[in-house]
Protein backbone atom coordinates (compact mmCIF):
# COMPACT_ATOMS: atom_id res chain seq x y z
CA UNK A 1 0.00 0.00 0.00
CA UNK A 2 1.43 3.57 -0.99
CA UNK A 3 2.08 5.88 1.81
CA UNK A 4 0.31 9.12 -0.62
CA UNK A 5 -2.87 6.41 -0.47
CA UNK A 6 -2.56 5.19 2.98
CA UNK A 7 -6.02 5.19 5.11
CA UNK A 8 -7.11 4.39 8.33
CA UNK A 9 -7.55 0.76 9.21
CA UNK A 10 -10.89 1.31 10.57
CA UNK A 11 -12.27 3.43 7.88
CA UNK A 12 -11.51 0.46 5.87
CA UNK A 13 -14.17 -1.44 8.25
CA UNK A 14 -17.86 -1.92 6.04
CA UNK A 15 -19.05 1.05 8.59
CA UNK A 16 -17.04 3.21 10.16
CA UNK A 17 -18.58 4.75 13.67
CA UNK A 18 -18.79 8.21 15.19
CA UNK A 19 -16.33 6.23 18.00
CA UNK A 20 -14.03 5.38 15.52
CA UNK A 21 -13.97 8.76 13.96
CA UNK A 22 -13.65 10.32 17.04
CA UNK A 23 -10.65 7.91 17.66
CA UNK A 24 -8.81 8.53 14.87
CA UNK A 25 -9.56 12.51 15.07
CA UNK A 26 -7.45 12.43 18.40
CA UNK A 27 -5.03 10.33 17.17
CA UNK A 28 -4.14 12.49 14.15
CA UNK A 29 -4.41 15.56 17.10
CA UNK A 30 -2.33 14.14 19.59
CA UNK A 31 -0.08 12.85 16.43
CA UNK A 32 0.20 16.79 15.37
CA UNK A 33 1.57 17.96 18.70
CA UNK A 34 4.34 14.69 18.66
CA UNK A 35 5.28 15.63 14.92
CA UNK A 36 5.41 19.38 15.53
CA UNK A 37 7.20 18.64 18.58
CA UNK A 38 10.20 16.08 17.73
CA UNK A 39 9.97 15.78 14.31
CA UNK A 40 9.11 12.96 12.09
CA UNK A 41 11.86 10.66 12.85
CA UNK A 42 11.83 11.68 16.39
CA UNK A 43 8.44 10.96 16.95
CA UNK A 44 7.47 7.13 18.19
CA UNK A 45 4.05 5.72 18.09
CA UNK A 46 4.36 5.15 21.57
CA UNK A 47 4.46 9.23 22.27
CA UNK A 48 1.48 9.34 20.13
CA UNK A 49 -0.65 7.27 21.70
CA UNK A 50 0.16 8.56 25.12
CA UNK A 51 -1.00 11.56 23.81
CA UNK A 52 -4.05 10.09 22.26
CA UNK A 53 -4.65 8.90 25.65
CA UNK A 54 -4.74 5.25 24.64
CA UNK A 55 -2.53 1.87 24.03
CA UNK A 56 -0.81 1.30 21.62
CA UNK A 57 -1.83 -2.03 20.31
CA UNK A 58 -5.59 0.04 19.95
CA UNK A 59 -3.68 2.99 17.94
CA UNK A 60 -2.29 0.54 15.66
CA UNK A 61 -5.94 -0.94 14.83
CA UNK A 62 -7.09 2.17 13.62
CA UNK A 63 -3.23 2.85 11.61
CA UNK A 64 -0.66 0.79 10.75
CA UNK A 65 2.82 2.64 10.80
CA UNK A 66 4.04 5.69 11.52
CA UNK A 67 4.23 6.85 8.33
CA UNK A 68 0.38 6.57 7.74
CA UNK A 69 0.00 8.07 10.87
CA UNK A 70 2.33 11.22 9.37
CA UNK A 71 0.51 10.82 5.84
CA UNK A 72 -2.67 11.26 7.51
CA UNK A 73 -1.95 14.66 9.60
CA UNK A 74 -0.30 15.91 6.48
CA UNK A 75 -3.64 14.77 4.28
CA UNK A 76 -5.97 16.82 7.40
CA UNK A 77 -4.10 19.69 6.97
CA UNK A 78 -4.14 19.67 2.95
CA UNK A 79 -7.50 19.42 2.71
CA UNK A 80 -8.39 22.29 5.06
CA UNK A 81 -5.81 24.16 3.21
CA UNK A 82 -7.76 23.10 0.09
CA UNK A 83 -11.32 23.81 0.95
CA UNK A 84 -11.17 27.63 0.65
CA UNK A 85 -10.06 27.60 -2.72
CA UNK A 86 -12.30 25.18 -3.88
CA UNK A 87 -14.94 27.49 -3.12
CA UNK A 88 -13.79 30.22 -5.12
CA UNK A 89 -16.92 30.71 -7.26
CA UNK A 90 -16.84 30.83 -10.65
CA UNK A 91 -20.04 32.87 -10.98
CA UNK A 92 -19.54 34.85 -8.25
CA UNK A 93 -17.67 38.22 -7.78
CA UNK A 94 -14.10 38.68 -8.03
CA UNK A 95 -13.52 41.21 -5.19
CA UNK A 96 -15.27 38.98 -2.71
CA UNK A 97 -14.41 35.83 -4.00
CA UNK A 98 -10.89 36.79 -3.82
CA UNK A 99 -11.15 38.48 -0.39
CA UNK A 100 -12.89 35.57 1.16
CA UNK A 101 -10.41 33.43 0.18
CA UNK A 102 -7.73 35.59 1.39
CA UNK A 103 -9.51 35.65 4.37
CA UNK A 104 -10.49 32.25 5.19
CA UNK A 105 -6.56 31.46 4.63
CA UNK A 106 -5.29 33.92 7.15
CA UNK A 107 -8.19 32.65 9.46
CA UNK A 108 -6.64 28.86 8.84
CA UNK A 109 -3.32 30.19 9.76
CA UNK A 110 -4.44 32.16 13.14
CA UNK A 111 -6.56 28.70 14.28
CA UNK A 112 -3.76 26.52 13.16
CA UNK A 113 -0.34 27.56 12.93
CA UNK A 114 1.34 23.85 14.16
CA UNK A 115 -0.56 22.25 11.30
CA UNK A 116 0.67 24.56 8.80
CA UNK A 117 4.39 24.55 10.18
CA UNK A 118 4.65 20.72 9.73
CA UNK A 119 3.09 21.06 6.05
CA UNK A 120 5.65 23.46 5.20
CA UNK A 121 8.51 21.30 7.07
CA UNK A 122 7.26 18.51 5.04
CA UNK A 123 7.60 20.88 1.88
CA UNK A 124 10.73 22.19 2.75
CA UNK A 125 11.99 18.55 2.58
CA UNK A 126 11.17 17.73 -0.67
CA UNK A 127 7.68 16.33 -0.23
CA UNK A 128 9.61 12.56 0.73
CA UNK A 129 5.92 11.04 1.45
CA UNK A 130 2.49 13.51 0.27
CA UNK A 131 4.68 14.28 -2.84
CA UNK A 132 2.42 12.15 -4.82
CA UNK A 133 -1.47 13.64 -3.62
CA UNK A 134 0.72 17.07 -4.32
CA UNK A 135 1.44 16.39 -8.26
CA UNK A 136 -2.75 14.51 -7.72
CA UNK A 137 -5.45 16.42 -6.10
CA UNK A 138 -3.61 19.49 -5.08
CA UNK A 139 -2.44 20.30 -8.79
CA UNK A 140 -6.07 19.50 -10.35
CA UNK A 141 -7.95 21.82 -7.77
CA UNK A 142 -4.91 24.57 -8.67
CA UNK A 143 -5.34 24.12 -12.34
CA UNK A 144 -9.37 24.58 -11.89
CA UNK A 145 -9.37 27.22 -10.28
CA UNK A 146 -6.35 29.24 -12.23
CA UNK A 147 -8.35 28.70 -14.81
CA UNK A 148 -11.61 30.74 -12.93
CA UNK A 149 -9.56 33.42 -12.63
CA UNK A 150 -7.74 33.47 -16.04
CA UNK A 151 -11.44 33.31 -17.47
CA UNK A 152 -12.30 36.78 -15.02
CA UNK A 153 -9.07 38.24 -16.88
CA UNK A 154 -10.06 37.59 -19.79
CA UNK A 155 -13.35 39.03 -19.25
CA UNK A 156 -11.64 42.19 -18.46
CA UNK A 157 -12.86 41.66 -14.49
CA UNK A 158 -9.28 41.21 -12.78
CA UNK A 159 -6.04 42.71 -13.83
CA UNK A 160 -3.26 40.97 -16.13
CA UNK A 161 -1.83 38.74 -14.07
CA UNK A 162 -0.61 35.39 -13.60
CA UNK A 163 -3.65 33.02 -12.18
CA UNK A 164 -0.97 30.59 -10.89
CA UNK A 165 1.23 33.25 -9.05
CA UNK A 166 -1.40 34.80 -7.77
CA UNK A 167 -2.72 31.70 -5.51
CA UNK A 168 0.99 30.95 -5.13
CA UNK A 169 0.84 35.19 -3.28
CA UNK A 170 -2.00 34.57 -1.41
CA UNK A 171 -0.78 30.77 0.14
CA UNK A 172 2.87 33.11 0.89
CA UNK A 173 1.08 36.04 2.57
CA UNK A 174 -1.50 34.06 4.72
CA UNK A 175 0.48 31.09 5.84
CA UNK A 176 3.57 33.23 6.94
CA UNK A 177 1.56 34.18 9.91
CA UNK A 178 1.92 30.74 10.46
CA UNK A 179 5.05 29.85 9.82
CA UNK A 180 6.75 32.47 10.55
CA UNK A 181 4.97 33.56 13.91
CA UNK A 182 8.29 33.40 15.79
CA UNK A 183 9.89 36.02 13.48
CA UNK A 184 6.23 38.49 13.76
CA UNK A 185 6.07 38.12 17.90
CA UNK A 186 9.74 39.36 17.37
CA UNK A 187 9.26 42.14 15.55
CA UNK A 188 5.61 43.62 16.45
CA UNK A 189 6.06 42.22 20.18
CA UNK A 190 2.69 42.50 22.31
CA UNK A 191 1.03 43.91 19.24
CA UNK A 192 1.00 40.03 17.61
CA UNK A 193 -0.96 38.84 20.57
CA UNK A 194 -3.87 41.31 20.42
CA UNK A 195 -6.98 40.52 18.90
CA UNK A 196 -6.91 43.21 16.31
CA UNK A 197 -3.66 41.86 14.74
CA UNK A 198 -4.95 39.65 12.46
CA UNK A 199 -7.67 42.48 11.65
CA UNK A 200 -4.97 44.26 10.48
CA UNK A 201 -3.71 41.62 8.82
CA UNK A 202 -7.01 40.95 6.96
CA UNK A 203 -7.16 44.68 5.58
CA UNK A 204 -3.79 44.91 4.65
CA UNK A 205 -3.51 41.85 2.33
CA UNK A 206 -7.08 42.71 1.45
CA UNK A 207 -6.50 46.15 0.12
CA UNK A 208 -2.99 44.90 -1.49
CA UNK A 209 -4.12 42.30 -3.11
CA UNK A 210 -7.53 43.62 -4.09
CA UNK A 211 -6.04 47.33 -5.19
CA UNK A 212 -3.48 45.66 -7.23
CA UNK A 213 -5.86 43.12 -9.59
CA UNK A 214 -8.89 44.82 -9.48
CA UNK A 215 -8.34 48.73 -8.26
CA UNK A 216 -10.54 51.05 -7.67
Amino acid sequence: MSMATATPRAGQTRKRTRIQAANEARILDAALEVFSTYGYRGATVDQIAGGAGMTKPNLLYYFRRKQDIYLAVLNRTLEMWLQPLEHLDAEGDPAAEITAYIDRKLELSRDNPEASRLFAMEIMQGSPILGPVLTGRLKKLVDEKAAVLKAWIDAGRLAPVDPYHLIFMVWATTQHYADFETQIRAVLGTKATRPAHFDIAKRTLEQVFLRGIIGD
